[in-house]
């Protein structure tokens, strides 16, 4: 366990959290968040020192290693038809189990499968469930090793065929021999979105949904839903919060079963420890309320 978690600066003010937002969603180009970003700042190195605490250090987010005893980890391909073909992901599974176990399909935000959300699997193989992340740029190789370069390559890609390789994924994953027939999703960030949307097309297959600060699913198909949401908020996240309430008063019309949480001082991505985004109370407690979730209705 890393322990050395408070990675953010003394001094990041809270529009630079609003400008690394629109930067990670493709609504502000690198030049112009550089250029944003020393406007912010007094000095040069004032400047670097906010934009290293925004930008990702994913040696701070192995929480479990995956040479972990209790798990076993390894890359798993599976059959696409309706999307690129083939995908392939990260399969994660308890080392010993005595019984069927419960599958989670674990999908990461718009830059690909990505070391933060790899460990995302293994936190969950080490709670006793059998995990898996899919990752979405694999037709074009894979993540490239970087954030900006994924999000560039998931940008170019056709999200439709996205959507495909994910649904092929949910049901790959709970037909899957050593698992119990029951599969929860939870995602982050556009994996967060996807969460929804999956729940929603895919009634049949998704027993839970843990969506963290993702878009709710478009209104025509809220009423589909079948599978219970625990719905995961930074309450400092207006972009994604303002969609909120509509989805809300549609999920009471439909008496889909459904839980809000809004964090308090929680940025947009404040689960993630490898950013300054990351608020360790928070983020702790909307894990141990998806360890909780998860048990409650996957068995």
């Amino acid at each position: 366990m890393n322990n050395n978690k408070n990675v953010k600066p003394a001094a990041i003010p809270d529009k630079a959290y609003e400008l690394y937002d629109k930067y990670a969603h493709g609504l502000l180009n690198r030049r112009d968040f550089l250029t944003a970003i020393g406007g912010l700042a007094l000095s040069t190195a004032a400047a670097a020192s906010i934009l290293g605490g925004l930008m990702p250090n994913y040696a701070l987010a192995e929480q479990v290693s995956f040479n972990d005893p209790d798990i076993t980890a390894r890359y798993q391909t599976f059959a696409s038809p309706d999307g690129h073909g083939e995908g392939r992901g990260y399969l994660v599974t308890p080392a010993k189990a005595e019984a069927k176990l419960p599958t989670v399909l674990v999908i990461h935000e718009n830059r690909g499968l990505n070391p933060y959300i790899k460990d995302v699997a293994r936190r969950l193989a080490k709670a006793g469930f059998i995990a898996f992340a899919p990752d979405a740029l694999w037709p074009l190789g894979g993540y490239p090793g970087n954030d900006d370069e994924g999000r560039q390559m998931q940008g170019s890609m056709d999200r439709e065929k996205i959507v495909a390789d994910l649904k092929a994924a949910a049901r790959w994953l709970k037909r899957l021999d050593a698992g119990n027939g029951k599969l929860g999703v939870v995602g982050f960030c556009f994996g967060g979105a996807m969460t929804g949307l999956l729940a929603a097309e895919l009634p049949e297959v998704v027993d839970a949904g843990v969506p963290f600060y993702g878009s709710p699913p478009p209104a025509d198909k809220i009423a589909d839903i079948k599978a219970p949401l625990l719905v995961q908020l930074g309450a400092l996240d207006s972009r994604v919060n303002e969609r909120w309430p509509e989805a809300e008063a549609l999920m009471q019309q439909h008496k889909v079963a459904y839980q809000v949480h809004r964090y308090p001082d929680s940025h947009h991505g404040f689960h993630n420890d490898s950013t300054a985004r990351y608020n360790k109370e928070m983020a702790e407690l909307a894990w141990q309320r998806t360890l909780a979730f998860f048990h409650q209705h996957l068995g």
